[in-house]
């Protein structure tokens, strides 16, 4: 069975590909459009962003299956936080989703954030590292490396195969 990732992004990829290692799966990367703005600011945004990935992709691929994931930032009465989401597509028609972890942002960037830069710009020029969305994300600096963006996502792949499993048990198999 074939499953799109839409994504070229390594954290994402390796999310998707690490936690299914063991399935009956060809994977495949497609840079797949988000249609949402550059950086979401709802949890609405960010899981319009996770299905349009997920669709592009299987669209694009032809494939069975395919995953889009999602990252933004949500306001909350906390204050911003990260938020995750991610969808899974079927080629019956099937939507799955599901929300990862969540953190407040410390207040220098939730000013950024609020002042319209991208939260991957903010992380890139406090890290002095351009590359730092495509490892450990700002869940990474912010939990220490407790939790890296690939095992957020990696969570979320699991419950979203998990449900895709459930629901359509003879095609996961």
């Amino acid at each position: 069975m074939k499953l799109a990732i839409g994504t070229k992004n390594p954290a994402k990829v390796h999310a998707v590909m690490d936690t299914l290692i063991r399935e009956p799966l060809e994977f495949i990367s497609i840079d797949a459009p988000s249609g949402v703005s550059a950086q979401p600011f709802s949890e609405e945004e960010t899981l319009e962003g996770a299905i349009n990935r997920a669709k592009f992709a299987l669209s694009a691929a032809g494939s069975n299956i395919a995953v889009g994931l999602e990252g933004g930032v949500c306001e909350t009465p906390n204050g911003i936080m990260l938020c995750n989401w991610g969808a899974l597509t079927d080629h019956l028609g099937g939507v799955w989703i599901a929300s990862g972890a969540k953190i407040p942002l410390p207040s220098n960037v939730e000013r950024k954030l609020k002042e319209g830069y991208e939260l991957g710009v903010i992380m890139s020029e406090l890290m002095q590292d351009p590359h730092i969305r495509h490892k450990e994300g700002a869940v990474g600096v912010f939990t220490s490396g407790m939790l890296t963006r690939k095992e957020m996502f990696s969570h979320i792949v699991r419950m979203l195969y998990g449900q895709y499993q459930f629901d359509r048990p003879s095609y996961s198999h």
